[in-house]
């Protein structure tokens, strides 16, 4: 299966031009499982229905901001079980904003499995609360899979390094809390000597933006839990989408990542 995510950066910049880019793109990639962040849904547009055209099933975080921002899961499989949560953690997190929130979708493909988009505070000084929500995000996932033994696929704009803690919790390598977890960086695993920056200032849209001192970070992450002896799927590939302009338009602020999975036996 392809599975992928992708900041959409809203409607912001030259929406009309970077429309284009992303629906061609989008339906050329042909994701089995996408997770958005930044998608726009309003009372008489849905911004991930647009892009993707038909053929997939679709949920959106149910309270966005004012502009109809907010995350959303879609799947080329029928969903099961829907669970979604604000990660209000600290006083910080801004309940007017989109992020802080994890949405998990139990996906009846031939072969089950949860796929989770998570979408923690973004504000450079807040990982203290990016590592409570961290926490609590894999807490809900166990709480979800119960006895299952679903395969788990995690994917999100985590603004975080690979070195920050909460990404370390998430890779299992340290822990938080008084507890700890094992999901695999699908990037690191394919890609173990490339930092794979994911937003960057290569992309004019973001120091043209309002991050015009940005150096340069990996904070798009596609995470495989691990059962056992290590994970329960593996890539075959993993590579960066939309990492380039098409005739001069750049489709995002971000880089996306997609990667092709298999069970492992």
């Amino acid at each position: 299966m392809r599975v992928a995510t992708l900041n959409l950066w809203a409607r912001h910049g030259s929406w009309s031009e970077r429309r284009e880019v992303l629906i061609a793109g989008l339906r050329d990639l042909c994701p089995d499982l996408i997770a958005f962040q930044e998608s726009v849904v309003t009372d008489d547009y849905d911004q991930v229905v647009d892009l993707l055209g038909p053929g997939y099933h679709v949920v959106h975080q149910e309270q966005g901001e004012a502009d109809g921002t907010r995350a959303s899961i879609a799947s080329r499989w029928p969903l099961g079980e829907i669970r979604q949560r604000r990660l209000a953690v600290t006083t910080r997190v801004n309940l007017s904003e989109f992020a802080g929130w994890i949405g998990l979708a139990e996906v009846l493909a031939p072969e089950p499995l949860l796929f989770v988009n998570h979408k923690p505070s973004f504000r450079l000084a807040h990982e203290h609360e990016r590592e409570l929500q961290a926490v609590h995000a894999t807490r809900l996932i166990e709480e979800v899979l119960g006895e299952r033994g679903l395969h788990v696929v995690v994917a999100g704009d985590f603004d975080a390094p690979p070195e920050a803690a909460s990404v370390r919790f998430w890779s299992g390598l340290q822990s938080l809390r008084g507890t700890s977890v094992a999901y695999r960086d699908v990037w690191q695993w394919t890609h173990p000597h490339d930092p794979g920056h994911t937003f960057t200032p290569v992309n004019p849209l973001v120091k043209n933006g309002n991050w015009p001192l940005e150096a340069g970070r990996r904070i798009d992450y596609l995470f495989v839990r691990c059962h056992g002896n290590g994970p329960t799927l593996r890539p075959e590939n993993c590579r960066q989408i939309f990492d380039r302009p098409v005739n001069g338009i750049w489709a995002s602020d971000h880089f996306g990542l997609a990667a092709d999975l298999q069970a492992a036996r």
